[in-house]
């Protein structure tokens, strides 16, 4: 597993855009124990057994990340924050402003907090 959150956060973008399968398998790598995912449309789950059932989507067929940074929060803990424009087949492209926190465990980094921002 990388030792970089933003390679982390760039992994679990490949992982959507190759299928359910492949997502529900990185995030139960990545996925700290206690999780709160926040998502456009007031969907948040806070169960990590739910957030990888919700790996279910079709597949994302293109994503570029904008402007992407990284900020210490302090030794264990980082955020990303980033824009994001991704694409699905037959849907209107994607975009949104993104934020994930990340805390360094034993075995590396791990992702607690993920929050999407239409724009």
């Amino acid at each position: 597993m990388g030792d970089d959150p933003l390679a982390l956060e760039e992994q679990g973008w490949q992982a959507l855009g190759t299928g359910p399968e492949a997502a529900a398998e990185f995030y139960a790598r990545v996925l700290d124990t206690e999780v709160e995912m926040i998502f456009p449309g007031g969907a948040r789950i806070d169960d990590r057994a739910a957030v990888l059932a919700s790996m279910g989507g079709p597949p994302w067929e293109s994503w570029s990340l904008e402007e992407p940074r990284v900020r210490q929060l302090g030794p264990g803990s980082a955020v990303v924050t980033y824009g994001v424009v991704a694409h699905r087949a037959g849907a209107e492209p994607y975009s949104a402003l993104v934020s994930s926190v990340y805390v360094r465990r034993d075995d590396g980094w791990r992702l607690a907090v993920h929050q999407q921002t239409p724009r």
